[in-house]
This record gives C-alpha cells, structure tokens and sequence, in this order.
C-alpha cells in the first residue's frame, strides 16, 4: 500500500505537451514559484509603464481631431448661406460695392478713367455677349420682330415724351431737373441691359438687336428730342460721327468677334455652354466697374450739394425708372391682349424680360456725350450730368433685384415641380 501511495507521489499527471517528465521536488517547486513572481515583477512594471503614456496621448489626439471636425462642420454651417447669398445676389453686390468704393477713394476709380477702362468693361460685356449667344437665339430675335419694333418706338419715341413731365418739377439747382429730363430721352444703357437679360434669362438677341440699334438711330433722333421737348427751338448739335465710332468700336466689333470664336472652335462653344454661370458673374464684375467709375469722377462735386436736394434728385430718377417700367409692363400686356393672347409674341416671357429691361433703361455716355456738346447752353454740364449718375445707377441696381425676385419664383415653381 505503502509502495502504491509512493507511486502516486513519484508519478503525478503531467501535461502531454511535456515528452520527458520529472519528479516534481520541494526545491522545484519553490525555484518555479519564485521565478514566476519574479517575472510577474519584471515584467509587470514595464507593461504599465509603457501603456498609459500611449493612452493619454491617444486620447488627447482624438480630442483635437474632435475639435478640429466640430469647428470645420460649424465654418461650413455658417459659410454655406453666405455664399449662396452671395451667388443669388453677386450682381447688386457688385454693383453696390462698386459706388462704396468710389465713395470711399475715388482716386483708383479716377486713375481708370484716365486709361478708359469703361471702355474695356463695355468691350468685355459684348465679347462674353457674342460666346453666350447661341444661333437659335438669333432665329427667336427674328420671330420676335414686332416686340424689337416696339421696343425702339418705347425708347426713341415714347418715353421721351416723359420729360416734359419732369420740367413741371421745380428744385435749386435747376439743372438737376433739366438733366433728367434730358436723361429721359436718351437710347437705351450700352451694356446694363443686354447683361440682365442674360441673367434673368430673357431673349437676349433680341436685347442685343434693341440695343446696338436704338443707339445707332439716336444719334439721329436725340438732338430732335432734345430741341423739341426740352431746348424749345434751341439748336443742339451731337457728335454724330464720334459716337457713331464709339458704338461700331464697343459693341458691333467685340459681339461679332465673340461670336465668331463661337462658331469657329466647339471647344469655345462647349466651354462656354458649360461655365455660363461663371461668365454671367464676370459679366457683372464689368458691369460694376461703370459705377465704381462714374462714382469716382463726380464724388468732388458731389460734396459740393446739399444732401437733401440731391436726394430729392435721386427720388426722382428712381421714380422715372419705375414709370417707365410700369408703363412698358401695362404696353406688353396690352399688346399681348390685342394680338393673340398667349400665341403672340409679345405673351412669351422671354421677349418681355428683354422688353421690359431693355425699354426701361437709359444710357449714361451717350447723355454725357450731348451734354458736353451743349456748352452750358442748358446750365453747368457737371449739375446737368450728377443726378442721371445716381439715375444710371439706380436702374441697375432696382433691376437686378428685380431679376432675382423673378429666378426666385422660377427655383420656387421648379421644386413645386420636382416635389
């Protein structure tokens, strides 16, 4: 029994693992258990010394990666209607910084006058004028014939006769009414109007046509308009000869050149096509050089009038501005009514924005240009020629609001539409 129990002690289970086993000893046991503490103590310090550093710089990385992501996402939170803003309203933006900044220090706004950058941003607006123009687009301009010959009758013939209205109005000094009366008679704005009908997406060849030609027969009929309405029998002679080149130089060259680059390389078409969005906004940059110009040069005399006369002044170039264009609305509408209704011409909403923009505007140089020819006969050419400045400008900047009340209606109707 004795020799069995011996047995049992001698021969204790062993893990398979082990091929040779040995007689587990007092001395064994003790080196064994002192070992593992000592290799739990080696190793123990070491585990923890090296695995909390790590840790806490984990975690404070992962903090300011947080951070960083959470004041990214708030940027973008803020920056997203800011430039939507911007992009829905880039061209009265553009425009008002423009008169800010000839407000604020006319003497970059005068520098460029002296090198006529007017001029160059004219040229510009009719070259991106001639790449956005499509072929189809002159075809609807000759559909669109009897609206282009009413327009030219409603700015050569009709609203001049406004200015005889204007001269009832009586105001110290009396030069700021006899120069929007004078104001009144001129032929359409140059660029303003060609460039917001393509904004507004209007018919603009049709714009284009009304333009370049109601400049070129006033220089024939505004001396007319301005002795019969205005000078009673006073003799006004225009530079017919300097504005003639003026026009052929600033819109026919530029437009025909920009549409010859059109239909000459498909690479400038598709390019075009694909970034019209892009070329409208640098349209309106040219667009609001001419403010920040005019603003720059009458900016001296400008400090010269009493604040409320020259707001009174303002009021009513704003108030010519929205009688002409109630008057082209109500003659659109009554014309459509009389034609056709729906069929006709003057009912498609892409010739009346041209109609009603075109129409409505009057342009400044060619005013200046008359002024300058009378000698002081119709009183101080600087007085005659301040209050159309804020005239000019005032019809832009109303008809760009204008224009994006009407594309905010058309993304309105869009989503009713998807919806």
């Amino acid at each position: 029994m004795a020799a069995i129990i011996q047995t049992l002690i001698l021969r204790p289970p062993y893990p398979r693992t082990l091929p040779h086993p040995t007689p587990i000893t007092s001395n064994v046991i003790r080196f064994c258990i002192s070992t593992h503490k000592c290799s739990l103590l080696l190793r123990k310090p070491r585990s923890v010394s090296k695995s909390f550093p790590i840790t806490a710089a984990q975690h404070s990385a992962q903090g300011d990666d947080a951070s960083q992501s959470a004041s990214s996402r708030k940027a973008l939170i803020w920056a997203k209607p800011l430039l939507s803003f911007v992009a829905d309203n880039f061209l009265p933006l553009a425009l008002v910084s423009g008169v800010a900044l000839g407000l604020a220090n006319p003497t970059l706004g005068c520098l460029a006058d002296r090198y006529s950058l007017s001029k160059v941003s004219t040229f510009g607006i009719f070259i991106i004028s001639g790449l956005m123009l499509r072929s189809g687009e002159i075809g609807a301009a000759a559909e669109a014939w009897p609206v282009g010959i009413f327009g030219l009758g409603s700015i050569l013939l009709f609203t001049p006769l406004f200015s005889r209205l204007i001269l009832q109005f009586q105001l110290q000094p009396q030069e700021f009414i006899t120069g929007l009366a004078i104001f009144s008679c001129m032929p359409t704005t140059l660029s303003s109007g060609v460039a917001l009908t393509q904004l507004a997406g209007g018919n603009s060849a049709l714009a284009l046509a009304m333009t370049v030609i109601s400049n070129l027969l006033g220089i024939l009929i505004v001396p007319f308009s301005i002795s019969k309405f205005i000078a009673d029998g006073v003799g006004v002679s225009v530079p017919t000869k300097q504005l003639l080149r003026s026009l052929v130089v600033t819109l026919l060259i530029p437009l025909i050149l920009g549409k010859v680059l059109r239909e000459s390389f498909k690479g400038v078409a598709d390019f075009v096509d694909k970034n019209r969005k892009l070329l409208s906004m640098i349209s309106a940059i040219f667009l609001s050089l001419v403010p920040w110009i005019q603003v720059s040069r009458s900016r001296s005399l400008l400090l010269m009038v009493k604040p409320a006369v020259f707001l009174v002044a303002i009021g009513m170039g704003t108030v010519l501005h929205l009688v002409l264009l109630a008057f082209n609305a109500l003659s659109i509408q009554s014309l459509s009514a009389i034609t056709g209704g729906s069929k006709s011409p003057f009912a498609k909403r892409q010739n009346t924005i041209a109609f009603l923009l075109v129409a409505s505007q009057k342009t400044l140089p060619v005013m200046v240009a008359v002024v300058e020819q009378l000698h002081g006969t119709l009183g101080e050419s600087g007085l005659l020629v301040l209050p159309c400045v804020a005239a000019h400008l005032n019809q832009i900047i109303m008809d760009s609001f204008l224009i994006n009340i009407w594309l905010g209606k058309d993304r309105t109707s869009d989503n009713a539409k998807v919806a």
